[in-house]
């Protein structure tokens, strides 16, 4: 048969990769599910992560995501109610108003308690991350650690040095950043493990102990001090 005539052999077909798809789950289920690869990737990138990676990561599509998540937006709110909102314990006033017991060991435990609630990789990450970007998230959580932690110390604080009653004299901004100062370091703690992962020392009771016994012999020391009300 001339080369003219010759017929072609049919080219091979190409096995294409099938579609991803999402596992079928229940929908309070698939709901959790994009909510902790939601927390695990944002805690990596930051809220500028895209949802359509995110959804790429969960191996489903965009559009089933936001049939859960209506919007970017929509999710970011449910990861701070989770995240942060969550895991503020009632009982944490509580602890520190119980005047049975000493000062020095109610502040020791909420800070181990706090510290278990708040001082992990998501949660200081995502907390870290949003700040940066500007995210209302901090903001949010701030005015949170003011008024039920750290306006309840420097009561407790007046309280065990003999000092005004809140009720008579108001706390003054002065007093509130001390607090901050105690807190902030603590919290450091966990950004010099989480974000800078440097060497942390490991008895972190020890460390809130004497950060604890700081507080209180330099307020005892200072008083009230100066500064204008809060």
């Amino acid at each position: 048969m001339p080369p003219s005539k010759r017929r072609r052999a049919p080219a091979p077909k190409l096995k294409l990769p099938k579609p991803r798809r999402g596992r079928r789950l229940a929908a309070a289920d698939r709901e959790q599910e994009i909510l902790a690869g939601a927390i695990r990737y944002f805690a990596e990138v930051g809220f500028s992560g895209q949802t359509r990676q995110l959804a790429e990561r969960l191996g489903i599509t965009q559009p089933l995501l936001y049939r859960y998540f209506p919007t970017k937006q929509a999710l970011i709110e449910r990861v701070f109610a989770d995240v942060f909102l969550k895991r503020v314990d009632p009982s944490w006033g509580e602890l520190i108003h119980d005047r049975s017991r000493r000062l020095e060991d109610r502040l020791l435990e909420f800070y181990e308690r706090y510290s278990r609630a708040t001082y992990t990789y998501e949660w200081i990450r995502i907390y870290m991350l949003s700040a940066l970007m500007g995210n209302s998230i901090n903001r949010r959580y701030i005015r949170i650690v003011e008024a039920r932690i750290l306006k309840p110390i420097c009561a407790e604080l007046r309280h065990a040095c003999g000092l005004a009653d809140p009720d008579a004299v108001p706390i003054s901004e002065l007093e509130l950043e001390h607090a901050w100062v105690m807190h902030g370091g603590l919290f450091y703690y966990a950004v010099r493990k989480y974000i800078y992962h440097s060497r942390v020392g490991g008895d972190f009771t020890a460390i809130v102990r004497r950060s604890v016994a700081a507080m209180i012999e330099g307020i005892r020391a200072i008083g009230l001090g100066t500064g204008s009300a809060r």
